[in-house]
């Protein structure tokens, strides 16, 4: 790892260094997740704690990952409370099922992410990026760049679930998500208590009509669809209007359709979003590095858009976007619920206790990385990774669950930075510098606000 050594560290938050009292670990849940977070945890491979009548611990050890996201999976189901967030918004989906009403909608939507269809679907990211390219020479030499990759991925999503967005008005639907995040995405005080989840929470409530504006929208699209042709389109939608259990003959209901379709579009562009985000805001902060992503950039491209061909030639910009996913995760913290017991990292683990994954803390941790707050794309190299234990890199997941769209998110994410590197320089903009935020995701606040110079 060539650095400078006065090279600027990227913006995180200060860990607390003495146990939270319950008041104050709902206060940092509810302000930001990466809070509850104690300083131990980038540290050691296991932390253990009590809250009210439950007995927690924080997971960073590579190999009780592994048991955790694989060896064991059954064992540990995602946690209550992170799907009582989640249920409003996407139902009983493929994020939120377990067992076998998960593996057939897994296997229903597989299709659309294969690798030759993902390939297929690069001509609609490099038209992505290249409306992103005139939005932002349009901008007046300054940008804020999280609206703007939104409204880049939220494209090539709309193209890949429904084959357009006419039916969607992005900054509504943008509004939407957002609101949801802020009030039904955040824990309660009833969550920490263990109160069973068919008691209303207070943002359940505040978030009904951000969930209604979202599913308004998905469920247009979706009758404008069923009054088509099925199987012209073959996109995710047409994907599940003709899928059906090899075992039962189960098609999808029009719940689960709206609900897997809400749940596909808001992940499957608010992630890619981010990542492209931080990314930008690491460049501009280490200008070095923008110089060598620009440089390769512009020797494969020159001043054209980038096509799924030209990925290849340019690894570096693939390190710059897994390096700003490793400082900022699109999910920073999992929990999971313990149903018998176990042994994770030499500790025992009783059933009914509650397991922590801040994917944030693994990603930072002091025994596995070097120079771990550091910016440094050449962890990513192919000598650098070539040892690495896969459980200690966790963007998108791992086993059975690992995220089904991973290979589409990183084409696209690809395609759009490699375009706009070879045709703008971004640098520092005015205001605070952005902290990492968590309630669903990982986001910059208040923003990423980069000078956006054309070359």
């Amino acid at each position: 790892m060539n650095l400078p050594l006065r090279q600027p560290l990227p913006p995180t938050i200060a860990p607390h260094t003495k146990p939270l009292s319950i008041g104050q670990s709902i206060k940092a849940a509810r302000r930001n997740v990466l809070e509850i977070i104690p300083a131990i945890a980038y540290r050691q491979p296991i932390v253990t704690g009590r809250m009210a009548m439950a007995r927690w611990h924080m997971v960073q050890e590579p190999a009780a990952l592994r048991r955790v996201f694989l060896d064991n999976v059954a064992n540990y189901p995602k946690s209550e409370v992170m799907l009582r967030m989640l249920r409003p918004a996407v139902g009983d989906s493929l994020f939120t099922l377990e067992g076998a009403e998960w593996r057939w909608q897994r296997r229903a939507v597989a299709p659309v992410f294969a690798q030759r269809n993902v390939v297929a679907l690069a001509p609609v990211m490099t038209a992505t990026a290249e409306r992103a390219t005139a939005r932002l020479m349009a901008a007046g030499g300054q940008a804020e760049m999280v609206e703007e990759m939104l409204s880049a991925t939220f494209d090539v999503i709309c193209e890949v679930a429904l084959s357009g967005r006419e039916h969607f008005d992005a900054k509504t639907y943008g509004a939407a998500i957002l609101r949801y995040f802020e009030t039904a995405g955040k824990a309660s005080l009833l969550d920490f208590l263990r109160v069973p989840g068919w008691v209303p929470r207070p943002g359940e409530l505040l978030g009904a009509g951000a969930v209604r504006t979202m599913h308004d929208m998905v469920a247009r699209a979706i009758e404008e669809r069923r009054r088509q042709v099925q199987g012209g389109a073959d996109d995710l939608l047409d994907h599940m209007l003709s899928a059906r259990d090899k075992e039962t003959g189960r098609t999808m209901t029009p719940e689960d359709l709206l609900h897997n379709m809400q749940f596909f579009i808001v992940a499957g562009h608010e992630t890619t979003a981010l990542a492209l985000s931080w990314s930008l805001l690491m460049l501009a902060q280490h200008p070095e590095l923008q110089s060598r992503a620009r440089e390769e950039a512009r020797g494969v491209l020159g001043n054209r858009a980038a096509g799924a061909d030209d990925l290849e030639h340019m690894p570096f910009i693939s390190q710059v976007l897994e390096e700003a996913m490793r400082l900022y995760p699109p999910v920073g913290m999992l929990a999971r619920e313990v149903l018998a017991d176990d042994r994770l990292a030499g500790r025992d683990i009783h059933a009914n206790d509650v397991l922590f994954l801040p994917i944030y803390a693994l990603h930072r941790h002091e025994l596995y990385w070097e120079r771990p707050n550091a910016f440094d794309p050449d962890r990513f190299s192919a000598e650098a990774r070539a040892g690495r234990d896969r459980y200690l890199y966790l963007p998108f997941g791992a086993g059975p669950r690992v995220c089904v769209g991973a290979n589409f998110a990183m084409m696209q994410a690809q395609i759009i930075l490699a375009t706009l590197l070879a045709r703008f320089a971004f640098d520092m903009g005015e205001g605070p510098l952005p902290l990492p935020t968590m309630s669903m995701t990982v986001r910059p606040e208040p923003g990423v606000t980069l000078r956006v110079a054309p070359l």
